[in-house]
């Protein structure tokens, strides 16, 4: 099993066997209909007001984005997903479908509780070594605005001008951001007591900071013999890469093990609208060729300092998943390296997921669950997603049609 450096993304006798033909023909209508950028355009603003409204569509999206992309409303459906992954090797990270709003307290204190109850669950799974936490989930969004603004004024290190900007807080504020750092240690306390990794999820560039610097001061607690807590870098931005290196030197200095997880990233439209409605320098890379880069030199650093570093390689990019492997291979690393981990969103790139695991690497579906109007937010981000990323749709449609071919369905 450890013989082959390349491993072949064109398998989908092995991508699809977890899915029948009806699920097949299902998923190939549903990206069919993604390749429609007016028809997604209308839907994408039409169901967050329908669900809202409490008009009658539940059981449409239920039956279409939801099931493909969504583990399912509570962990009880999920864990049914999460068994037929596992039959193909296939291990999860499990994804509370909750996203940041201007709640009241009580709603992110529960929030924290629905956090360690995945955590509490998952530690009672073999499949699930990971679940993943937005910190807009247990955080006002405005207080985290306020922190990253007084944090761009201050110098120095990550962590220190995070100290600066605390200071400045009001005592109200002050006490409100501590009630946040509690929510967190609760969080990484459970992980790290049930042997469970937490990724902290990226957020838009004006919160990241105040994030940040709370991860990497809980990094610091909880990861000193092992990754129990991962950051995201989101390799669109053309600072992350440098970033990357920083909390790697930081890792170094306080002696821990740096646990991130590298993506593309989520929010670029949002982010070059918001720059330029406000004037400011983009921190969006300049095109797709310098974001690749960066994102490949990101896994070969952090492949080259994999004694330091756990990473989660998070990517739909065939070549960036490739090169992981076969970097993996030319340094006589296991497949299984526990360092390193791969990871594509469920519903999507199946080719890669489970080609990778039938070679032996450690590889999960980042699997979000929750109640439908909770994670309508996410269904019209992976909608969106489909219909603007070049080739992305082609790409899915191309190998569901190759495999309803092999199985001779028509």
């Amino acid at each position: 099993m450890q013989n082959n450096s390349k491993v072949s993304f064109e398998n989908t006798a092995n991508a699809f066997e977890y899915k029948n033909n009806d699920q097949l023909k299902k998923a190939h209508f549903l990206f069919s209909s993604m390749g429609y950028q007016w028809l997604v355009n209308i839907g994408t603003r039409i169901t967050p007001w329908a669900i809202k409204a409490g008009l009658p569509v539940k059981g449409l999206i239920r039956s279409t984005l939801f099931e493909q992309f969504v583990g399912g409303e509570t962990l009880e459906q999920t864990a049914k997903v999460a068994d037929k992954l596992e039959e193909f090797h296939v291990q999860v990270i499990l994804d509370y479908g909750v996203e940041g709003g201007d709640y009241g307290e009580e709603e992110k204190d529960h929030s924290c509780d629905q956090f360690i109850k995945v955590i509490n669950y998952a530690a009672t799974q073999a499949n699930i070594p990971f679940m993943s936490v937005k910190v807009t989930g247990i955080a006002r969004f405005a207080l985290l605005e306020k922190m990253d603004g007084l944090m761009q004024q201050a110098t120095g290190t990550l962590v220190r001008r995070y100290e600066a900007a605390l200071e400045q807080l009001r005592a109200d504020e002050k006490a409100e951001w501590q009630r946040v750092c509690n929510r967190m240690e609760k969080i990484c306390s459970a992980a790290a007591a049930k042997k469970v990794g937490v990724l902290i999820d990226a957020e838009e560039t004006w919160i990241q900071d105040p994030v940040d610097a709370l991860t990497m001061l809980m990094m610091d607690q909880y990861n000193k013999t092992t990754a129990v807590l991962y950051n995201t870098a989101q390799l669109y931005r053309h600072d992350r890469y440098q970033f990357l290196c920083d909390c790697y030197e930081a890792a170094e200095q306080r002696n821990f093990i740096l646990g991130i997880k590298i993506v593309r990233g989520a929010y670029m439209e949002k982010e070059r609208k918001r720059a330029a409605d406000m004037n400011y320098p983009s921190p969006i890379q300049p095109d797709k060729e310098a974001c690749d880069r960066d994102y490949n030199r990101a896994v070969e650093f952090c492949i080259a300092h994999v004694d330091r570093i756990a990473v989660i390689v998070a990517s739909h990019n065939e070549y960036s998943n490739q090169l992981a492997a076969e970097l993996l291979h030319s340094k006589g690393l296991p497949h299984n390296h526990p360092h390193v981990h791969f990871s594509q969103l469920y519903g999507m790139s199946d080719h890669i997921t489970f080609n990778l695991a039938k070679e032996g690497y450690s590889v999960s579906k980042y699997l979000p669950f929750g109640p439908i109007e909770d994670v309508v937010p996410y269904l019209m981000r992976r909608a969106q997603e489909n219909s603007s990323v070049s080739g992305q749709t082609g790409r899915e449609l191309l190998l569901i049609k190759k495999e309803l071919a092999r199985r001779g369905v028509k």
